[in-house]
């Protein structure tokens, strides 16, 4: 269990915050459960990787907010006790299902390049900057999107005042939350990056050690971050001394004049932060076994891919398939998927996207046909051609899967009336920049190295090159299922590019394998991304499954951990279920408002 008795006593203060506000919440309970990979019951529920997390949103449920009321309490939350993941220095997506209109519509909150950002952002003398390099630098900063969500949810279709929502989190920054193993090892995993920027250092390597599991962790200036923001509006954050501050950091990173790091700065100006905007718009959808599947369109890839691969792999019934050739097939789907992907999504604003003939079954099948139950895809594919599908047919040179940073969060909420979102949000890089914006309290995004650095293949179009005011392309998958306008399940992952394969296998392991939620997250995972070899879980790699499937031609290799999602579910009584993890990143953290017995 990642939770201790102070983090149980956590979840009294965070209902105590939320009553200092006027919220009408009954008397906070003594003690929060312990992090619990599910949870079942009544008057909604909630599921991130933190349980601190978790009982923000809870409380906020319990004091009449809604699902998206509640998530926005979640999620800054998460930018408290998983700074390296999230934060108001980073961006994200959130798809949010209405249950008064049945309509799912999204967020779209990713960060942005600068106005003078070209497709040579990170080349120098016509070759591109080492990867880590524009990891840790000014130059992979993109304006962050977070507030400006938290912002356009709320004014749509929120019932609470930010600064109602924003009141535990600030609490929890205050007060300090107890430090976990997860915690340390990815402090740890950092230290050499974060000991290189003072003000870094002085907040996650407090007297330069490590924080101690156990110890309380504690960040004022982020708690104060919280307090502007609730007195003055996400805007602060966009124009002022927040922004001020922001700007100043990209421009001249605040790194150790004693560090031998070489800390590039970027280019983003106070008109960059000042013209930065959400785009609500239209999510992907496409029919799977009966029920629709709802995600996010482009600039996320998420949508897309994970649409296309259901499409593939609907004409097979993959619950009478053995294990071995059920995982073949996904592998497969995701391979081609990922193949179209890389060729054809990228920021709509700034290329033409198809993404409706990207999620047609016409070019599903054209697709679909490559897959033989006997024989292995090579990889990099050829991508197909959306525009004039041919069955089992590729079009050009087909251009390897570039790197993504594996680092981010996820959260799912549900409210007593039936509304739920799912919302995924980022920093990119465990630790982002390693920037922390002095006397804030947040580290810096490092998402435009989510950008090509220069064309995955000679010769072939990149979608995906850094351009002016561009999005990133994103793999970020939050997704809602509806039965006949319904909620189902609403599920997402962090992880990169791994998101994607996370998310359909996880979807694909309760839709079609008869896994139960919180099961189907737990189970080991694969994620093919058109590369020559696929990633598996250890429990894979040492199974005779691994063995089965090299003997149709499939090679991988192993990744320690792949994800981390988590999900609610509507039972047919009515009843939430909440899912997580139950071992990845330290396990994660179910809640509901009412365990099993009505109100």
């Amino acid at each position: 269990m990642r939770v201790s008795a102070a983090r149980q006593l956590a979840f009294a203060a965070l209902a105590g915050a939320l009553v200092s506000t006027g919220a009408a919440a009954p008397p906070a309970p003594a003690a929060a459960p312990a992090k619990v990979p599910v949870a079942v019951g009544y008057g909604g529920a909630v599921a991130s990787v933190d349980a601190d997390a978790s009982a923000a949103g809870i409380a906020v449920l319990r004091a009449g907010g809604n699902a998206v009321d509640a998530a926005i309490a979640t999620a800054a939350a998460l930018g408290v006790t998983e700074p390296y993941s999230a934060g108001v220095g980073g961006g994200g997506y959130l798809v949010y299902y209405d249950a008064a209109t049945h309509r799912v519509q999204t967020v779209d909150g990713r960060e942005t390049a600068p106005a003078t950002a070209t497709e040579t952002l990170f080349q120098e003398n016509g070759v591109p900057i080492p990867f880590e390099e524009g990891q840790t630098s000014g130059r992979g900063v993109g304006v962050p999107g977070t507030p400006a969500t938290w912002k356009t949810a709320l004014d749509a279709w929120g019932t609470k005042p930010l600064a109602q929502l924003l009141r535990p989190a600030e609490k929890l920054a205050r007060d300090g939350f107890t430090v976990d193993a997860t915690f340390r090892a990815q402090t740890e995993a950092n230290q050499g990056r974060f000991n290189d920027f003072p003000d870094t250092r002085r907040l996650f390597l407090p007297g330069g050690q490590l924080p101690v599991v156990g110890s309380k962790f504690k960040n004022p200036d982020l708690a104060d971050t919280y307090a502007e923001l609730a007195r003055k509006g996400t805007g602060a954050l966009y124009r002022g001394p927040i922004a001020d501050d922001i700007v100043k950091a990209v421009r001249t990173p605040p790194v150790d004049p004693a560090a031998t790091r070489k800390v590039r700065p970027g280019d983003l100006t106070a008109a960059d932060l000042r013209a930065y905007g959400t785009k609500r718009q239209a999510p992907t959808q496409v029919g799977y076994r009966g029920l629709d599947v709802y995600s996010v369109a482009p600039s996320s890839s998420g949508g897309t891919t994970v649409g296309e691969a259901l499409n593939i792999l609907e004409r097979t019934d993959l619950s009478k398939l053995s294990e071995a050739q059920y995982l073949h097939r996904f592998i497969e789907a995701s391979r081609i998927s990922f193949a179209d992907r890389g060729r054809w999504v990228g920021d709509p604003a700034a290329q033409s996207v198809p993404t409706r003939e990207l999620l047609s079954q016409r070019f599903a099948d054209s697709r679909g046909c490559l897959i033989k139950p006997d024989a292995t895809l090579t990889s990099p594919l050829a991508p197909g051609d959306p525009r004039h599908p041919a069955d089992c047919g590729g079009t050009g040179q087909a251009a390897p899967t570039t790197y993504e940073g594996e680092n981010t969060t996820h959260l799912t909420v549900a409210d007593r009336w039936g509304n739920v979102v799912s919302y995924t949000l980022t920093i990119e890089s465990t630790g982002g920049s390693a920037i922390t914006v002095p006397g804030r309290g947040f580290l810096l995004n490092n998402e435009l190295t989510d950008f090509s650095f220069a064309p995955a293949a000679p010769g072939v179009p990149d979608p995906n090159l850094p351009g002016p005011g561009k999005r990133p392309r994103s793999s970020m998958s939050p997704t809602i299922v509806l039965d006949h306008g319904r909620p189902v399940l609403a599920v997402g992952s962090p992880g990169g590019a791994t998101i994607i394969t996370t998310v359909l296998q996880t979807l694909l392991g309760h839709l079609d394998r008869g896994l139960p939620l919180v099961d189907a997250i737990k189970a080991p995972r694969a994620s093919q991304r058109n590369q020559t070899t696929t990633e598996l879980e250890p429990a894979l790699w040492n199974s005779p499954l691994r063995t089965e499937l090299e003997g149709l031609g499939q090679a991988f290799r192993q990744n320690p951990e792949i994800g981390a999602a988590t999900g609610v579910q509507r039972l047919p009584d009515g009843r939430w279920l909440a899912a997580a993890e139950t071992t990845r990143r330290g396990g994660g953290s179910a809640m509901v408002v009412h365990p099993q017995g009505r109100p």
